[in-house]
């Protein structure tokens, strides 16, 4: 009766490996092709020399350093680990085509290594294309995310007048008072509306301040210049403008800072500042606007 042959052990899975450890195996394997080609034949007389035998140790340890023990790929590459050749017949003591086989070996195990580092580039080209992938996906979903957060004071005719300008040119207006609360305070609620891509604070004169002593002059609400500090720290001075109307005190810490006048023209000035943080601007409706 024939004995049952039990089932092969099923491969490992792939070895998941960073981006410098591809590189840095495939260096390994460079490696292991640089021995076996200056490896002297000439030095072999007789079977398994320990030379031979430390090539074979290292080659077997590189191949599971770059895919892992058992992997499918280690498979099929593991027999370039196998160097020594043991004939049947021997003559005057020494085999007479052991040097012949050896460099047959050899030339195997050399093109299985670079088989190896085919594979590694493969995977390393693999690893490049995803990574730049999610980069292009990340930028598109920056110039999709077109949410304007307005920061405002009690200048109501200010605020909606901006707003609405922002939305008929395609952008989304988020409005701090329009969300609901939720329990939050307004600090809070800032953060939580805070994943936008543009901020516009506007500067109106809503509240008057001094130095000791000193005459009273207008000023934004002091609100207003906590979130323009806030919004310049999370977005980058490049992706904050700031709109003021009147004569007001300007806060002299945030140079940059591009502040332009609700007085002017600040339809196209809004227009290329949000422009020149990256988002498209329709200008046939900046114009019509």
């Amino acid at each position: 009766m024939a004995r049952v042959q039990p089932p092969p052990e099923p491969s490992a899975s792939k070895l998941q490996i960073q981006q410098q450890d591809i590189n840095r195996n495939i260096e390994r394997l460079r490696d292991r092709v640089s021995e076996l080609e200056a490896f002297d034949l000439t030095s072999v007389r007789h079977g398994l020399t320990p030379e031979v035998r430390g090539l074979e140790v290292r080659i077997k340890d590189t191949l599971v350093r770059c895919f892992g023990e058992n992997t499918s790929t280690y498979n099929d590459l593991q027999s370039a680990a196998v160097l020594a050749f043991y004939p049947r017949f021997r003559a005057n003591g020494v085999p007479t085509d052991y040097v012949g086989r050896l460099e047959k070996n050899i030339k195997r195990a050399i093109e299985l290594l670079r088989q190896g580092q085919r594979t590694l580039a493969e995977d390393l080209a693999d690893f490049q294309h995803e990574h730049e992938k999610n980069l292009d996906e990340g930028e598109v979903m920056e110039e999709l995310s077109r949410r304007v957060f307005v920061v405002h004071g009690h200048d109501d005719g200010s605020r909606e007048m901006v707003a609405r300008f922002l939305e008929k040119v395609g952008f989304e207006a988020v409005i701090l008072h329009e969300q609901a609360n939720g329990g939050r305070t307004v600090i809070e609620k800032v953060e939580a509306h805070g994943d936008v891509g543009f901020a516009v604070v506007l500067l109106t004169p809503d509240d008057e301040g001094c130095v000791k002593g000193g005459m009273p002059e207008p000023r934004a609400r002091q609100n207003v210049i906590l979130e323009l500090g806030y919004f310049i720290g999370r977005l980058g001075r490049g992706k904050v403008c700031a709109l003021k109307r009147g004569a007001l005190e300007i806060p002299s810490d945030y140079a940059g800072v591009v502040y332009e006048s609700l007085d002017g023209d600040w339809k196209q000035a809004l227009g290329r500042e949000l422009q020149e943080a990256g988002h498209e601007i329709d200008w046939n409706k900046v114009m019509r606007s």
